[in-house]
């Protein structure tokens, strides 16, 4: 099994920051694409960040310029530092992981938990 956890989330300020984190667990081999999706209420899910193996990332244009997806291999995680925070960008943020739990396995999707982002006054 494989398990994504999401942390960081919480109540901000506009114009703050928070990093989130996304830790994948258990049986992997490899880890290939990760994303970062957000959900507003009563709004469709919507790909944020994305970053691939060998480190390219991509960005929604609502978060250009103000997230940045990063990734440590040697555990397992990958983050979401997001500055210049504004109401819009709350949301429960969820990660999405492209595993493969053996060397012969093929790739399987996996998802977290989620973790409410607030940005209010």
């Amino acid at each position: 099994q494989v398990q994504l956890v999401e942390s960081g989330g919480g109540l901000v300020q506009p114009g703050g920051s928070l990093r989130l984190s996304c830790a994948a667990s258990g049986s992997i081999f490899s880890i290939n694409n990760v994303d970062w999706y957000r959900q507003a209420p009563g709004k469709q899910r919507e790909l944020v960040a994305g970053i691939t193996s060998g480190g390219s990332t991509n960005y929604a244009e609502s978060v250009k310029g103000r997230f940045t997806i990063s990734r440590d291999n040697a555990k397992n995680t990958v983050y979401l530092q997001m500055i210049s925070l504004k109401p819009e960008d709350t949301a429960v943020y969820y990660c999405n992981a492209a595993v493969k739990r053996t060397r012969w396995d093929i790739v399987g999707g996996y998802w977290g938990q989620g973790t409410q982002v607030t940005v209010s006054s």
